[in-house]
């Protein structure tokens, strides 16, 4: 029989799961039009409008956790994690919905490979804080307001190259579209994806508290999860929609817009964060490995198969056995956790 300590987060989780589901639908609504009455092209739509907006979460995890709860640390994981999960779940997912996602050249060779980009750029700012940082260590890399800066810059580059499409491209743009009106109804999505968040998250703190597991691994599992369900059902919902560009690039852009602008907006608001480079070594390198996995799964064929769907969820299945493992001390690859 479930006690009321633990009910009261099962239920808090499965309503703060439908607000989500409500201000993301709202929220891919809303967008669409406005690019449509902006004459945005589909790549640069889901690159930036729809991954900006769905980053909402990731975004509001780093914030509440450095400034609320003040453990940087634990945004830092949720942002990782939900690197992992956009990058191996949601992309399988939309594939099993639509039988098989089409991917294109520019999605390879631009949207993937500039977020390569932004896993090396925020790696080699973990290090310069390890390293070049007064006070910095090989366990301990300082954040300071002046490195990060270089994430920032980084993706001012990526929204430049993103309206350099915008420039060459023609569309009918709708006439029926209220920019103002859902320029309102895209800010009242956010606030309730927000709430429905921040719903999650606490009921994900209470399981941890519950069952005696560390604050990281929920971090990096089931709050990264949860922070990425607008992702899956913007994805997911485009990828039924045959709009698999959007789908995909959506996944990209949230990626790269966590990376390079959450993370360095939590150190701005902290004025200097501290990140353990121990764990960060080995959690960016599989975030790495599984950005290559995606890559190369993509460009064959320019298609996402069936098969190599469930290759992509099973690698997600491994992560997930990984990190168990770690916690319960089986394994000690991260040091940290």
């Amino acid at each position: 029989m479930l006690g009321y300590g633990l009910l009261v987060p099962i239920v808090l989780a499965l309503v703060s799961t439908a607000v989500i589901w409500v201000g993301s639908e709202r929220l891919e609504r809303s967008a669409a039009r406005l690019s449509g009455h902006y004459g945005l092209p589909a790549a640069v739509h889901g690159a930036v409008v729809v991954a900006v907006g769905s980053s909402f979460p990731e975004l509001s995890s780093v914030v509440i956790s450095t400034l609320v709860h003040g453990e940087f640390s634990l945004g830092v994981g949720a942002i990782v994690g939900s690197a992992i999960f956009n990058l191996l779940v949601i992309p399988a997912v939309s594939a099993l919905v639509s039988e098989e996602l089409e991917a294109t050249r520019d999605i390879v060779h631009k949207d993937a490979q500039f977020y390569i980009i932004s896993v090396l750029v925020l790696f080699l700012t973990f290090a310069l804080g390890a390293t070049y940082v007064p006070g910095g260590t090989n366990e301990a890399a300082i954040l300071t307001p002046t490195l990060a800066v270089l994430p920032l810059v980084t993706y001012g580059v990526y929204v430049f190259l993103q309206y350099q499409d915008t420039r060459d491209h023609t569309a009918r743009r709708p006439t029926d579209v209220n920019p103002r009106r859902e320029w309102v109804l895209l800010a009242v999505a956010l606030l309730v994806i927000a709430v429905g968040v921040e719903g999650i998250v606490s009921a994900a703190l209470d399981f941890g508290a519950a069952f005696g597991t560390p604050p990281f691994l929920w971090g990096l599992t089931v709050i990264a999860a949860a922070t990425s369900l607008p992702d899956t059902f913007v994805s997911v919902r485009a990828a039924a929609d045959d709009e698999d560009v959007t789908s995909l690039t959506n996944v990209l852009g949230s990626n790269t817009f966590n990376l390079l602008v959450a993370i360095p907006i939590g150190v701005l608001l902290a004025g200097s964060a501290t990140v353990n480079f121990l764990v960060a070594i080995p959690l960016m390198g599989f975030l790495a490995f599984a950005t290559i996995v995606f890559v190369v799964v993509t460009r064959t064929h320019l298609e996402l198969t069936n098969p190599e769907a469930y290759a992509l969820l099973g690698l997600y299945a491994c992560f997930l056995g990984w990190m168990i493992l770690e916690t319960v001390g089986i394994l000690d690859t991260v040091q940290g956790i």
